[in-house]
């Protein structure tokens, strides 16, 4: 017997990135979207949880979505946040959650190359599919796969393009050092 899991979505307008969309599961953040408001295909009341199945969250998930929201206002005021008090819903390869607990490791206002995040994990000739899993972070800025680069310094890529990419890493340059 199939049952569906529950999820439990709320949205934030009001940030630099244009809509956040936050995507709970019981057993933690499974996904965020970054959306620009002009690209939305759905209606949702901002600040409101929504569900895909009846009923009220449990307390757990209403307080994640408090803790997630609150990091997210620190991180956009200025302060480097570390979302470590916000639980992970992560399903992927084991690679890929390889890649993704090493991109948490990285400090706001750092950068490394796809390279030197292959070389970390013991993997050097590894720098193509570290890129493929960062393309496949589904909560991207809390996994911040944004202070990955190329080596030559561009900039590489971002699921919600470069412009996003762009103001998280120059955001995090100018407030670097702030608690």
């Amino acid at each position: 017997m199939h049952t569906e899991e529950e999820i439990w979505m709320v949205r934030w307008d009001e940030t630099p990135l244009g809509h956040l969309d936050l995507f709970f599961s019981d057993q933690g953040l499974a996904v965020l979207e970054i959306r620009d408001p002009e690209d939305d295909v759905f209606p949702v009341i901002p600040g409101l949880i929504h569900s895909n199945l009846e009923g009220e969250p449990p307390a757990k998930v209403i307080d994640w979505v408090n803790n997630a929201l609150g990091d997210l206002l620190r991180y956009f005021n200025g302060a480097a946040t570390a979302f470590s008090d916000i639980p992970l819903d992560l399903k992927g390869t084991p690679f890929q959650l390889q890649v993704w607990e090493a991109l948490r490791q990285i400090p706001s206002g750092k950068t490394i190359s796809y390279q030197e995040l292959a070389r970390r994990l013991g993997r050097p000739r590894a720098a193509r599919a570290v890129g493929q899993a960062c393309g496949a972070n589904p909560i991207p800025l809390i996994i911040p796969c944004h202070r990955v680069i190329a080596s030559n310094g561009s900039l590489g890529g971002f699921s919600s393009g470069l412009a996003h990419k762009r103001w998280l890493l120059e955001h995090e340059q100018r407030h670097r050092g702030k608690a």
